[in-house]
C-alpha cells in the first residue's frame, strides 16, 4: 500500500466525531426485521447460499427505456391513437374499403401509415438513444469477490448480483446499494458524493460498524461470511433499517452504512462492500419516477381548433347532405323523373328518391369522408419532427455554451420549446442561480477592526444607488494602494479567496496593534474545520477536500496568510506557522481532542484542541444569532463594533460568522469529558438531545475574536440579463433562503431593485409578534401574524391605488414566517393580486416546500406561463411546478438540470434561451399551424364549392392520389421548413429589442383572432380559386381541336393552382429564407408537375382521370399556363393588401423594428419610439398601455 494509504488508515475519525454521522442507533424499525416490509435475506460470501438468494432477487441491469423490442409496435400505435385527429383517420380508412368513399381505400391508407410511421419512428430514434445511456452503464466495471479463487475480479455492472463483495475505488460510482464493511481508512469511514441524488456539494461522511473495519483488504475476506437481513426495497433515500449477524452476533445497521447507486467515493483510496440492493431496486431508481406530463399553451388551444374543424367538417358534411336528400327526393315526382340520367327508377339505397332520408343519411357519411382534408393529417407529425429540429438548434448555439466546465444548453424536452417565447413571469432560486455558489474570503472583521479593501458587487450597487463614491476610491485606501502597489499585483488569483489588504498580506500581521488576537483569528479557520488536505505528489501544492465552499475558503484564506494546515490524523492537526518573533514558518502540531459538528439547529461549529505548549482550547465559529449570547463578560470588548461590521458586512451581501474562542482548565474539562462521552455512548432515543446538551455547556464564556464575511458573486452578466427580461415585459420573482437584508442588496446588484423602486416590506419582525412569540402561545401568535400579514398586504395594495396615476414601480419583499401566511386560502389572493401587481419580488427565508406553493400559485393564479430557474435537489419542487422549469447545470449538482425542462450552465442564457429561441419557436410554431389550416381548409373548402355545382353527389374534384398526397407531399416540406428557419429579425436584433418578446406573452401570433382570421383567408382562397378557374375556362375552347375542358382537366387546373397559390403564400408570409427553403417551396410545386407527368404516364387502370392530362390536355393549352398565374395572383392579392395596410396603420413589433433597421429610413418612427418608452414604466402599466398599441392580424379593433 502506498505511503498516502498508510496516512489514510492512520486517521480514526471516529474516536473525535460527536454526532449520528458515525455512530448508528437502533431504529423503532428494526424490531420489525423478519417481518413484511423487513423480508430481504443476504448470505454474503457464502458460496452455498449465494446462488439461492441471487436467483430470487432482481439483477442489476437497469434499464430506463420507454419500449421494448416486444412491445414497441403495440404501445406505440396506443400512443398515436390517443390523439383524436388520428382516430378520426383510421376509421375513416376503415370506412374506405365501403361503397360510401369518395375515393379508394389505398389512397387514404397510405398517408396514414407514412404519417403514423414517421412518428413511431421519431419515438423509437429517442427511446434508442435512452437505451444506448443505459447500455453505457450497464457495460462499466467493478471489482467483484470470487469466493472460489479468493480474489477479486473484474466485472461488468449488469452482472452484479446481490450479496456480492464489492471493492470500490476512490471517484468511482457505486453500481447498486451497498453495506459499507471498511475502507482505506483504519476505521472504517469514507466520504461519499451524493450530488447526483440530492443535489447537495457537501461531502457526506459514511462509516462501517467496527466489528467489520478491520477487513481491509483482499486477504481479509477469505473466511468473511455473514447475513444481512433488512427491508424491503424502498423508495426512502434518508432512511435504511438492517441487522448484520457476524461470528454469530447482530450488529444494527443504519443508513450511515449503506452506500447508494449513482453516488460517487470521495477522499478514500478505496472501500469494501456487500450489495443489498440491485437494478431497479436500488433507492435512486424506485425514486425514478417519470416527469409530470406538461403541455404548451399553444398545444391545448391547438386541440380546440381540431374540434372546430371538425365541427366545421360536421356542418359543411350536413348541408351536403340536407341538399342532396332534398335533391334526391324529388327525381321521382308525380312519375316522372327528374335526373333521368340518374335512372332513379333502378337505383341503389345511395340514390333511392323512396328513401331520402336514408339516401341523405349515407351521404353524410360520404362527406365526412370526402371533407376530411380539413383535417391536416400530417399536422401533429410535422409539428414534431420541427420541435425535435428547434431542440438541436438550441443544444447547439454556441452562444448558450460554457466553455469553463464544458457545458452547452440541452433541451431535455421539445414539447414546450414554443412555451419559451411566452413567459409571463420568471420564479428564481438564488444561491447558485444568480449567484456562483463558490464561496470567496472577502474580508473579516478582527478585535473590532475591519480588514478587507475589495469591493463587492452590491457595494457597488448601493454606491451607484446612493450616490457615493465608491469604497476603492477613497483617498487613504487609494494612498496605502499606491504605497503597496508592488506587493499587491504580485498577488496570485486563488480559488475561494479573494481578500486583499496589505496590513495582513505577506507576513505584515505581526506589525499590528493587535497581532495576537490577529493570530488567533486565523488559527481557529485553520484548525476549527472537518477539511482533509490532499497533497499534489508532483507540485506539492495543497488542495483541501471540504463538506461546504464555506469551510474551504476559510481554509484557504488561512493559509494564504501564514496558517498552512497540511496533514491531520485521527488525533492531530499539523499547521505550518509564522512565528511572530523570528518572522520564520515553523511546524505546530495541535492535539485535537473533541469536534463538535455543524447543525442546523446548533448553527455552530467547535473544537477541542491541546496546543503544544500543553494548553487546552475551545475554537468555535458560528452564526452570530448565537454567538454572542455564549460570550462572556470579558469577552466582549468588541462587540459593538464587530456587530456593526457584521451589518456592514450583510448590507454588501456577504455571508458572515463570528469567530470565538476559550482558555479550559484541565479540571473543567476532564469532568465536562466525562459527561459528554456518556451521552456520546448513549443508545437511547434522545441521544442527540443529550450529546447537544453537553456541548452547550462548554460552549460558553467564551472570547469575541472577530468576524469572517465571505461573497458569494452573482455570475457573470446577470444584472445585464435580468434588465433585458424586465424591458421584455416579464416580471421576475426571487425565491431564496436568505436574509432580507442579503437579499435586498443582492436584489440591487442584479437589477432587480433599482434606483427609485418603492419597497413594499411584508415581515413579522414587529415588537408586538415578537413579545408573542416569546409568551409562547402558538394559537395566538397564529392569529395575530395572520392578522399583521392581511393589514400589511391591504397596506401596500392601497400604496399601489394612490401610484396607479404616477410612474411609480414597486418591489415586494416578503419574509418566510409571512410567506406561510400569505399562501393560506383567505390570503392568497391578495398576496397575489399584490404581487402581480409589483414589477419585482423577493421572497426571503423560503424553504422548497413554500417555492413550489408560491410557483403553483402564480401558476393557476394567473393563468399564464411560468418559469422556474434553480440549480439545487431544494428547487426541483418548483422546477417540476412551473410552467417550464429551466436547471443550471452548477455546483449544486446536476439534481435540478436533471429534473429540468431546459439545462443551462449560467443564469446569462436564459435572455437568448427566451428572448431569442423562445420569440422564435413560439413565432415559427404559431405560423406553422396557421398556416396548416390554412392551406387545409382553402384545398377542402373548392372540394365543398365543387360538390354544390355537381347536385353534392359526392364525387371529388380530384384524383384519389392529389388528395392524399396534398398534405404528404406538396404542402408538407414548406411548413416544416417555415417551422425551423423563420427568423422575423435576427438574434441579435431579439436581444437589442427585448419588447419585441410581448408578441408571445400577449400572444399576439395566436390568438383567436388570427386564427380564425387565416381560417378566413383559407376559405376566400377557396372561392378565388375555384370560381376563377371555373368561369375562366369551363367555356372556353381548351384544346387546339376546340374542344372544352372535361372533369379530368378541371381538377388538374384547380388543384395546380391550389398548390401554387398555398406555396406561395408561404413565401409570403416568411420574413428569412435559406435554400433549404427556396428548395422546399419552389420544389414542392415542381415535385407536383413531375408527379403528374410519370403518374399520368401509368396505365389508366392505374392513374385513372390524371391519365396523359398533363401530356397532352394541360400543357399543350396556353390558357392553362395563363390561367395559373393570374387566379395564384388573384389569390394572394387579399393577403398582400391587407399585409401593407396593417404594416402602415397598426404595425406589429417586428414590423417596426424591421422598419426602423430599413436602410431607407434615417429617424425612429414614432411607434417605435412610443414602445420604447412603455418598456421603460412598471410592468403592470406596460402591460396595459402596449397591448393597446398592437393590433394582431384579423384584429381591427382599435382601442
Amino acid at each position: 500500500m502506498s505511503g498516502e494509504g498508510h496516512h489514510r488508515r492512520r486517521i480514526k475519525f471516529s474516536k473525535i466525531y460527536s454526532y449520528l454521522c458515525t455512530r448508528p442507533k437502533a431504529e423503532e424499525g428494526h424490531s420489525q426485521i423478519g417481518q413484511k416490509g423487513f423480508s430481504r435475506v443476504v448470505y454474503c460470501n457464502d458460496c452455498d447460499y449465494q446462488e439461492a438468494v441471487q436467483s430470487s432477487y432482481s439483477g442489476n441491469y437497469v434499464s430506463t427505456t420507454k419500449y421494448t423490442v416486444v412491445n414497441f409496435i403495440p404501445k406505440s400505435l396506443f400512443e398515436q391513437f390517443r390523439r383524436v385527429a388520428n382516430i378520426y383517420f383510421l376509421v375513416v380508412a376503415c370506412a374506405s374499403f365501403s361503397p360510401l368513399a369518395p375515393y379508394k381505400a389505398v389512397s387514404v391508407i397510405v398517408p396514414l401509415i407514412v404519417v403514423i410511421g414517421a412518428t413511431m419512428a421519431k419515438e423509437g430514434a429517442e427511446d434508442w438513444r435512452r437505451r444506448k445511456q443505459d447500455v453505457e452503464a450497464n457495460n462499466r466495471t467493478v471489482q467483484v469477490y470470487d469466493c472460489n479463487s479468493h480474489s477479486f475480479q473484474e466485472t461488468k455492472w449488469k452482472r452484479l448480483r446481490v450479496s456480492d463483495i464489492v471493492k470500490i475505488f476512490k471517484d468511482d460510482y457505486f453500481p447498486a446499494d451497498i453495506v459499507l464493511l471498511s475502507s482505506s481508512y483504519e476505521d472504517g469511514i469514507c466520504y461519499v458524493d451524493t450530488k447526483n441524488l440530492d443535489g447537495e456539494t457537501n461531502l457526506k461522511l459514511k462509516h462501517a460498524l467496527e466489528v467489520t473495519s478491520s477487513l481491509n483488504d483482499d486477504d481479509s475476506f477469505r473466511k468473511f461470511e455473514a447475513v444481512i437481513k433488512c427491508e424491503d426495497p424502498n423508495d426512502n433515500l434518508y432512511s435504511f433499517i438492517g441487522t448484520l449477524c457476524y461470528n454469530h452476533e447482530p450488529y444494527t445497521l443504519s443508513l450511515q452504512q449503506l452506500l447508494l447507486r449513482d453516488s460517487k467515493l470521495r477522499n478514500t483510496e478505496f472501500v469494501y462492500g456487500a450489495v443489498v440492493f440491485t437494478g431497479h431496486d436500488t433507492k435512486v431508481m424506485q425514486n425514478a419516477v417519470d416527469p409530470p406530463s406538461k403541455r404548451s399553451t399553444i398545444e391545448r388551444r391547438m386541440d380546440k381548433i381540431i374540434y372546430i374543424l371538425f365541427s366545421m367538417l360536421v356542418f359543411i358534411s350536413l348541408i351536403g347532405s340536407v341538399y342532396f336528400g332534398l335533391g334526391t327526393k324529388k327525381d321521382i315526382s308525380a312519375g316522372k323523373m327528374r335526373r333521368w340520367y340518374l335512372r332513379p327508377d333502378d337505383t341503389t339505397v345511395l340514390y333511392d328518391p323512396n328513401r331520402a332520408l336514408l339516401a341523405a343519411f349515407l351521404h353524410f357519411l360520404t362527406g365526412l369522408m370526402l371533407y376530411g382534408y380539413l383535417i391536416p393529417i400530417s399536422l401533429y407529425v410535422s409539428i414534431e419532427i420541427v420541435k425535435v429540429l428547434q431542440a438541436i438548434f438550441i443544444n447547439q448555439d454556441q452562444e448558450m455554451y460554457y466553455e469553463e466546465t464544458d457545458k452547452p444548453a440541452h433541451a431535455h424536452t421539445s414539447n414546450l420549446n414554443e412555451e419559451l417565447g411566452q413567459v409571463d413571469t420568471i420564479l428564481s432560486d438564488k444561491t447558485g442561480t444568480l449567484t456562483c455558489n463558490s464561496m470567496e474570503f472577502v474580508k473579516c472583521s478582527i478585535a473590532g477592526i475591519p480588514y478587507g479593501r475589495g469591493v463587492t458587487e452590491v457595494e457597488r450597487a448601493l454606491a451607484r444607488r446612493e450616490g457615493k463614491k465608491l469604497p476603492e476610491e477613497d483617498d487613504d485606501s487609494s494612498d496605502l494602494l499606491e504605497n503597496k502597489g508592488d506587493q499587491m499585483e504580485s498577488v496570485r488569483a486563488v480559488k475561494g479567496f479573494n481578500f486583499r489588504d496589505e496590513r495582513l498580506m505577506n507576513g505584515q500581521w505581526v506589525e499590528e496593534p493587535n497581532s495576537d488576537l490577529i493570530q488567533k483569528f486565523f488559527k481557529v479557520l485553520a484548525i476549527c474545520h472537518t477539511v482533509v488536505p490532499d497533497a499534489d505528489k508532483e507540485t506539492g501544492e495543497i488542495s483541501y477536500e471540504a463538506e461546504s465552499p464555506d469551510e474551504a475558503a476559510f481554509v484557504i484564506a488561512a493559509r494564504e496568510l501564514g496558517f498552512i494546515f497540511f496533514e491531520r490524523t485521527q488525533t492531530s492537526i499539523s499547521l505550518h506557522e509564522i512565528d511572530p518573533n523570528s518572522g520564520k514558518t515553523i511546524v505546530r502540531v495541535y492535539n485535537l481532542l473533541h469536534v463538535l459538528e455543524f447543525s442546523s439547529s446548533r448553527k455552530r461549529m467547535s473544537v477541542i484542541v491541546r496546543t503544544p505548549e500543553n494548553q487546552l482550547l475551545l475554537l468555535c465559529k458560528g452564526a452570530d444569532s448565537v454567538m454572542f449570547e455564549r460570550l462572556s463578560k470579558n469577552g466582549r470588548a468588541f462587540e459593538a463594533k464587530t456587530k456593526e461590521h457584521i451589518k456592514r458586512y450583510a448590507e454588501s451581501g456577504l455571508r458572515t460568522l463570528v469567530i470565538a474562542y476559550r482558555e479550559l482548565d484541565e479540571k473543567e474539562y476532564k469532568t465536562w469529558e466525562v459527561g459528554f462521552l456518556k451521552a456520546k455512548t448513549s443508545v437511547t432515543a434522545d441521544r442527540d438531545a443529550l450529546v447537544d446538551a453537553a456541548a452547550d455547556k462548554i460552549e460558553r464564556e467564551m472570547i469575541l475574536v472577530g468576524a469572517t464575511a465571505v461573497e458569494d458573486k452573482l455570475q457573470k452578466g446577470v444584472p445585464e440579463c435580468i434588465d433585458k427580461l424586465a424591458k421584455a415585459g416579464i416580471s421576475i420573482w426571487v425565491l431564496t433562503g436568505d436574509k432580507m437584508e442579503t437579499a435586498i442588496n443582492i436584489g440591487y446588484a442584479c437589477s432587480l431593485l433599482r434606483q427609485g423602486m418603492k419597497q413594499i416590506v411584508i415581515s413579522l419582525d414587529s415588537p408586538d409578534i415578537v413579545a408573542l412569540e416569546k409568551r409562547g402561545n402558538k394559537e395566538e401568535i397564529a392569529m395575530a401574524s395572520s392578522d399583521s400579514v392581511a393589514k400589511q398586504l391591504r397596506e401596500g395594495k392601497d400604496q399601489l391605488g394612490l401610484s396607479k396615476k404616477g410612474s411609480d414601480s414597486f418591489a415586494l419583499i416578503i419574509d418566510g414566517k409571512s410567506l406561510t401566511f400569505a399562501l393560506t386560502k383567505n390570503l392568497e389572493k391578495s398576496f397575489l393580486e399584490l404581487a402581480i401587481n409589483c414589477s419585482s419580488v423577493i421572497c426571503c427565508r423560503s424553504s422548497p416546500k413554500q417555492k413550489a406553493l408560491v410557483t403553483r400559485l402564480v401558476k393557476l393564479g394567473t393563468g399564464k406561463t411560468t418559469l422556474a430557474i434553480g440549480d439545487g435537489a431544494n428547487d426541483v419542487g418548483m422546477l417540476q411546478e412551473a410552467d417550464i422549469g429551466v436547471g443550471i447545470s452548477g455546483v449544486e449538482g446536476m439534481q435540478a438540470a436533471m429534473s429540468s425542462d431546459y439545462q443551462i450552465a449560467q443564469f446569462r442564457y436564459l435572455d437568448r434561451l427566451l428572448l431569442v429561441h423562445g420569440h422564435w419557436c413560439y413565432r415559427r410554431i404559431s405560423m406553422m399551424i396557421c398556416y396548416f389550416f390554412y392551406k387545409n381548409i382553402a384545398f377542402g373548402f373548392t372540394l365543398f364549392w365543387f360538390e354544390s355545382h355537381a347536385s353534392f353527389s359526392g364525387a371529388a374534384a380530384y384524383n384519389d392520389w392529389y388528395m392524399s398526397f396534398y398534405n404528404v407531399f406538396f404542402t408538407s416540406l414548406p411548413v416544416i421548413a417555415l417551422g425551423v428557419f423563420e427568423q422575423d429579425v435576427s438574434a441579435q436584433l431579439c436581444l437589442e429589442y427585448p419588447f419585441l418578446y410581448l408578441e408571445g406573452v400577449q400572444n399576439i401570433l395566436f390568438n383567436w383572432f388570427r386564427i380564425l382570421g387565416w381560417m378566413c383567408n383559407g376559405v376566400i382562397s377557396s372561392i378565388i380559386i375555384f370560381f376563377f378557374t371555373t368561369k375562366s375556362i369551363a367555356s372556353q375552347a381548351f384544346r387546339k381541336d376546340g374542344q372544352v375542358v372535361d372533369f379530368e382537366i378541371l381538377g388538374a387546373t384547380m388543384y395546380t393552382c391550389v398548390v401554387w397559390a398555398v406555396n406561395c403564400q408561404m413565401a409570403l408570409s416568411s420574413n428569412y429564407f435559406t435554400w433549404i427553403q427556396h428548395l422546399f417551396i419552389w420544389g414542392s410545386i415542381a415535385f407536383w408537375y413531375i408527379f403528374l407527368l410519370v403518374y399520368g404516364y401509368l396505365s389508366p387502370t392505374v392513374s385513372t382521370t390524371a391519365y396523359m392530362v398533363l401530356t397532352e390536355a394541360c400543357s399543350p393549352s396556353p390558357l392553362f399556363w395563363l390561367m395559373t398565374p393570374v387566379v395564384v395572383v388573384s389569390t394572394l392579392l387579399p393577403y398582400i393588401i391587407y399585409r401593407a395596410f396593417q404594416t402602415q396603420f397598426w404595425p406589429m413589433y417586428h414590423d417596426i423594428i424591421q422598419q426602423r433597421r430599413a436602410p431607407s429610413i434615417e429617424t425612429e418612427p414614432a411607434s417605435f419610439t412610443a414602445i420604447k418608452q412603455k418598456t421603460r414604466k412598471p410592468r403592470v402599466k406596460l402591460m396595459d398601455r402596449v397591448i393597446k398599441f398592437n393590433i394582431s392580424p384579423f384584429y381591427f379593433k382599435l382601442t
